[in-house]
């Protein structure tokens, strides 16, 4: 099976559960679904693979607010310097 990169962009293959665990516990692993997501099998052979859904990022805009607090220039370096030198 081709992996591609996940968020930290590392390779690392899917995790794998077989077809009778996924559906005994389905909805506490899509709870836990990581960015790779996860491939169901049967007799061990793969039959899907199920990813997270990509949100809008629109939606993370104000999504901070009331969270952060900004302290300073945040235009600035903090250092002092001439371009004529």
């Amino acid at each position: 099976m081709k992996t591609q990169p996940n968020a930290e962009g590392s390779t690392a293959p899917p995790r794998r559960i077989g077809a009778a665990r996924f559906k005994e516990q389905c909805l506490s692993l899509l709870d836990r679904l990581g960015p790779d997501g996860l491939v169901i099998t049967k007799r061990g052979k793969p039959v899907a693979r199920v990813l997270p859904f990509e949100q809008d990022s629109a939606s993370l805009i104000g999504s901070l607010r009331d969270k952060l607090e900004i302290r300073g220039d945040i235009l600035s370096t903090g250092i002092r310097w001439d371009a004529e030198c």
